[in-house]
């Protein structure tokens, strides 16, 4: 077993979760299909070292743990209703045995990032979600020529108008980051970043 496993198998079963080996199993199974890029087991190490920073702020640590390793387990590029899916897959797995289920499942639909949440946790699980647009300039990049390849169906005039609507909106929010950690480590740096992004050619623009 690996780290990665041992850590997931831990918390599922410490939240009450059985069968922890095989969900884990599905789970990594369902980050690595083919087409995927940026919403892999990488995604979810990321954000994982981001919640291990901000562990000592966050009040229910196994609920937005749980939700941080299921919000993107189903993934269709271009869906609507990801979240959705990816939230009756915990259910499912979930089984009833895991009395928080519910909780992280209203966390995981947070993730999707129209309208903030109410509870303390959710809003921590968007926070950490968006926390990699704050990250170091290149390595900001490399995200957004990862989601780019998740979205082949679009050509690059399409997918640029798309990115830009979403950087947009972001940017347009009093704040990207709703609690207080994450503003105060993130906000600025994601900010730039998005300006940087939204400053750039359009590709197709005036053809």
């Amino acid at each position: 077993m690996n780290r990665t496993q041992g850590r997931f198998v831990e918390l599922w079963s410490r939240s009450g979760g059985a069968r922890a080996e095989a969900v884990y199993a599905d789970l990594a199974r369902r980050y690595g299909e083919a087409g995927r890029h940026y919403h892999t087991l990488r995604h979810v190490h990321r954000c994982l070292r981001d919640f291990d920073r901000a562990r000592e702020a966050i009040a229910h640590g196994n609920l937005v743990e749980l939700a941080l390793w299921c919000h993107d387990v189903i993934y269709v590029p271009g869906a609507q209703d990801n979240e959705e899916r990816s939230a009756q897959w915990l259910r499912r797995c979930a089984d009833d045995r895991i009395a928080a289920c519910e909780r992280i499942c209203e966390a995981i639909l947070a993730t999707r990032h129209t309208r903030a949440p109410d509870e303390l946790d959710a809003r921590f699980a968007c926070d950490i979600d968006l926390a990699s647009l704050g990250a170091p300039r290149r390595q900001f990049q490399d995200n957004g020529m990862r989601l780019r390849a998740e979205r082949p169906d679009l050509d690059d005039h399409a997918y640029a108008m798309h990115e830009r609507r979403m950087l947009e909106t972001l940017l347009a929010r009093p704040r990207i980051y709703l609690t207080d950690y994450f503003h105060s480590h993130c906000e600025a740096a994601a900010r730039a970043n998005l300006a940087w992004r939204l400053a750039q050619p359009t590709p197709g623009a005036g053809t």
